[in-house]
């Protein structure tokens, strides 16, 4: 088997996510007590494990400070706006970290590929990403953007996988179906896309995404890389003692309405 093809083990891959996860929150602490403002933009095709990656870096932070931004289809009013009008609300205020789950790069993939957009409206879209987010940058932002690099095969056996799980059908919409007849037009558009908008203030980094786990541990590790943070773990509490119930009586639990307990139901059967 070769370096490539080579996976880590679950063991190992838990290990780190959480020594990961533990680091992300030292970091958010350091963002909140710093005032600092990052934008964490996510592309790449579908299935590539975009939303995967995210749910690993938000499971354990402080949705007050991290929020992630999956903005859908624009209403009639958003599309009479300037492009980039209704994600400027969704950024950062001091103290926060939003990541885009998907983001303005909508113009450069799907609307251009599927004609949601004019060509004007296109070309327009690539000579002004780059000056919006020169802005950002200028502005105090930390901005970090991530493609999610997937091979045709990989993303073939993750549709499969969706299609069989009735959980996960749901992560396949009409425009997935769609867009499958598009491959070399979206590969072109990908390439045409980082040709105007790697810049300097702002590249592109590519995760190899063709293995989940390794690219979770590559892309968080990258992450934690980008902002030059310090520890700031609060020490550890002590709890004072609680108030003795002196004149308090508490309602019998019975007389209350309760959630069924489906769970003791369980019990008996084998596992």
């Amino acid at each position: 088997m070769s370096d490539k093809k080579k996976k880590i083990s679950n063991k190992v891959y838990l290990k780190k996510l959480d020594e990961l996860q533990v680091e992300l929150v030292k970091l958010q602490e350091w963002v909140k007590a710093k005032g600092l403002r990052v934008v964490v933009v996510f592309e790449g095709r579908d299935a590539a494990g975009k939303g995967g990656v995210i749910k690993r870096i938000t499971e354990k932070l402080n949705p007050r400070v991290c929020r992630v931004v999956a903005l859908g289809i624009p209403t009639e009013k958003e599309k009479t706006q300037w492009y980039f009008q209704r994600y400027v609300p969704h950024l950062p205020a001091a103290g926060e970290i939003v990541l885009f789950d998907r983001s303005w790069y909508n113009r450069a993939g799907v609307e251009h590929v599927m004609d949601f957009c004019t060509e004007e409206e296109y070309q327009e879209f690539l000579r002004s990403a780059p000056e919006f987010e020169k802005m950002l940058v200028r502005s105090g932002i930390t901005l970090i953007k991530y493609w999610f690099s997937v091979s045709d095969d990989e993303q073939e056996s993750r549709f499969q996988d969706r299609i069989n799980d009735p959980t996960k059908r749901w992560k396949i919409s009409p425009m997935d179906v769609e867009s499958r007849k598009f491959w070399v037009e979206y590969s072109r558009a990908k390439d045409t896309m980082f040709a105007y908008t790697d810049i300097k203030q702002a590249p592109w980094y590519v995760v190899d995404a063709d293995i989940k786990k390794h690219a979770r541990i590559n892309c968080i590790s990258h992450l934690l890389s980008k902002i030059d943070y310090q520890d700031l773990t609060p020490e550890k509490i002590k709890l004072p003692e609680r108030q003795e119930e002196t004149n308090y009586i508490r309602p019998p639990f019975e007389e209350q309405t309760l959630v069924p307990d489906v769970a003791k139901t369980l019990i008996k059967e084998k596992s």
